[in-house]
């Protein structure tokens, strides 16, 4: 974690920048905030001004210096490399960014570049491409990866999972950014469902299968 101090400042600044955000918008947001969205863009939950200015974002940055922490002193953090270490390191401030401004540019009817739903399909599609990339890569850890008991028990298990894991994520990715325009929002249920069950359910049955031998 200390050789990436600086990254690790900059990103918890980008993950707060909301909040940052949220105070200048301050006397333009309304009392209730809808926080939470369907597939389909439909608000379907809210929270209070505060809650959405100060909590989320307390949350997240929370959850940032987590990962942070527990990734750099993973007893096998040698088998993560530098770009895994540093991709970590912006997931949540991309979670945040985006799920900040979806939530003002919706409370305040902004017309924005994107709708909610489309930038969701994005956003989760992207992720999936650059995790699908690194997932092969990963050796065994504790903290990065498919963790179940069958792949941190054999390593072989761990990398064969993980390069078919790999594959599972891209695919599911490029469908996420694909139903940008088809707008089938079963479909991202169905791309999140199979993104953990078909890693899981692969690795148990090569664990049944070394077990019969």
């Amino acid at each position: 974690m200390k050789k990436h101090k600086t990254l690790v400042i900059v990103t918890s600044l980008l993950t707060l920048l909301p909040l940052f955000a949220g105070l200048l918008l301050w006397n333009q947001l309304p009392d209730r905030i809808a926080t939470h969205f369907g597939f389909d863009g439909t608000p379907n939950g809210w929270s209070g001004k505060g809650f959405t200015v100060f909590g989320l974002p307390a949350i997240l940055i929370g959850c940032h210096l987590f990962c942070a922490f527990i990734t750099a002193i993973d007893p096998k953090g040698k088998n993560i490399s530098d770009r895994a270490y540093c991709c970590i390191l912006w997931i949540v401030p991309a979670a945040s960014l985006f799920c900040g401004y979806g939530i003002y540019s919706n409370a305040l009817e902004w017309p924005g570049i994107i709708s909610i739903d489309r930038g969701g399909h994005l956003f989760v599609g992207v992720l999936l491409l650059i995790l699908g990339n690194y997932l092969p890569k990963s050796g065994q850890n504790y903290t990065v990866g498919i963790k179940l008991p069958w792949t941190l028990a054999s390593e072989e298990n761990w990398n064969k999972t993980h390069r078919l894991s790999g594959w599972v994520f891209v695919i599911g990715g490029l469908v996420s950014i694909l139903n940008m325009f088809l707008q089938q929002h079963w479909l991202m249920a169905v791309v999140l469902v199979a993104t953990i069950l078909i890693p899981a359910a692969y690795s148990l049955g090569l664990y049944l299968t070394e077990k019969k031998k």
